[in-house]
């Protein structure tokens, strides 16, 4: 019984529309009728701003993590990657913004975050590199994934090395558009001060 509660309950945060309620309370804008239409963090930068940004990206972020934390915080066995998948469904497929979310990154993040510390620095690391040098926070988002499973193999964790894989082929899924864009040169840049 506690099990089906830990995964609801990681549904729902996940669901928590970060980048919809920082849009409205604090611009007065729903940030699905702006930019790409996404309620993630990326969107949310282009649309309302660098602070604003941050603030959903961070959110997002959170919500992994805390997710990730449920089995800890419930006396449960249940593995803390499974329950994250719960919570990146949830941002993805949100019941509190009509199942239209965000494409899966900083959620994802955030489980891996609780999991594997030293991974996701890395991993963010790594994002701003390619960041810096591409330009492309969609195709960023994506090498970061990959770069997650390799160092995953190294870690010889099993669930790790899975759990990394199917988020990274999500995340991969959930930019084929942008992956589009990129291939036709009409993906939109980092403007670099």
């Amino acid at each position: 019984m506690i099990e089906a509660i830990i995964f609801i309950l990681a549904y729902l945060l996940g669901s928590i529309p970060s980048g919809l309620i920082v849009g409205k309370l604090g611009y007065g804008v729903d940030i699905r009728e702006h930019g790409s239409g996404n309620l993630g963090g990326t969107n949310t930068f282009r649309t309302l701003g660098v602070k604003a940004g941050l603030i959903v990206t961070s959110a997002d972020i959170l919500k992994g993590t805390l997710a990730a934390a449920l089995p800890g915080l419930l006396n449960s066995e249940l593995s803390p990657l499974l329950v994250g998948i719960f919570a990146v469904i949830g941002h993805t497929y949100p019941i509190f913004a009509k199942f239209k979310g965000g494409k899966a990154v900083a959620t994802s993040g955030g489980v891996l975050l609780l999991y594997v510390p030293l991974l996701f620095i890395t991993m963010l690391a790594f994002f701003f590199l390619v960041l810096y040098i591409t330009k492309y926070v969609s195709l960023s988002s994506m090498l970061a994934g990959v770069y997650g499973i390799i160092y995953s193999l190294f870690t010889r964790d099993i669930p790790l090395i899975i759990v990394i894989t199917l988020l990274t082929l999500f995340v991969i899924y959930r930019h084929r558009a942008n992956i589009k864009r990129i291939i036709d040169k009409t993906e939109p840049k980092v403007k670099w001060l």
